[in-house]
């Protein structure tokens, strides 16, 4: 008798101890909404936050906003090494991106995800630039704006009582650019001919760029085709 009643103790302290987990996680697991810090873009000079909220099922709609001030770019001597040009250019850039995401695990904010996206950049850009055989230099600055669609490929994880872990993977993305920069300087025929020859020299990866040079300064203007990829990783809050 004694033993039965050891037993059905011991098996009644075992299920509310599991009932006590179950609650735990459960309690951990029912806030909506996610708030989001992306960590390594700070090293880059840029604040990169999210807002993310579920809203059925294993659905959610999010919003992002990443601000860097205008400044020298980070590991600017490094990219100086690369091309002279870039050790006096100046950039700052605001992007507003929302999406929707589609978990795969067994929750919302859990488990691989899909996430199709649009994109909206902003940039301002200044550079003193360098042209003919005597290193004469032109200050440009202007804008240029982007708009993109994408699908992001992730995986979000619950890491430590209601902070999660957010990867970010792989985040294709694809549309259009249309902007201009502009300099003003009195320039001789010989240095409208040198400065004119060497921005049509310019081969930009993604868009097209046309250029006038005339005795007061020079435009480039920017437009046609933008490509760009997501990636990062981010810790947040539920609640």
């Amino acid at each position: 008798m004694l033993l039965l009643i050891g037993g059905l103790f011991f098996l009644s302290s075992s299920f509310a101890q599991t009932q006590q987990k179950v609650l735990k996680a459960s309690a951990l697991d029912t806030g909506k909404n996610l708030i989001k810090l992306n960590l390594p873009s700070l090293a880059m000079k840029t604040v990169n936050v999210q807002y993310e909220r579920a809203i059925y099922g294993k659905t959610s709609v999010g919003l992002g906003i990443r601000f860097m001030p205008k400044g020298s770019l980070p590991f600017g001597s490094a990219l100086e090494s690369i091309d002279d040009q870039l050790g006096s250019l100046e950039m700052g850039n605001f992007a507003i991106t929302p999406e929707i995401k589609f978990y795969m695990g067994k929750g919302v904010f859990k488990g691989f995800y899909i996430a199709p996206f649009l994109k909206y950049a902003n940039y301002n850009v200044s550079i003193d630039y360098e042209y003919g055989s005597d290193a004469e230099k032109i200050p440009l600055s202007g804008k240029l704006n982007t708009y993109t669609a994408g699908v992001l490929f992730g995986a979000q994880w619950r890491v430590a009582n209601k902070f999660y872990l957010d990867w970010s993977i792989f985040g294709p993305q694809y549309g259009i650019s249309r902007g201009n920069l502009k300099g003003s300087k009195t320039l001789t025929a010989q240095e409208q001919k040198d400065l004119k020859q060497e921005l049509d020299e310019i081969d930009l990866p993604v868009g097209n760029i046309s250029s006038t040079v005339n005795a007061s300064g020079a435009t480039i203007d920017l437009k046609g085709p933008w490509a760009g990829i997501r990636a990062n990783i981010g810790i947040g809050y539920r609640f």
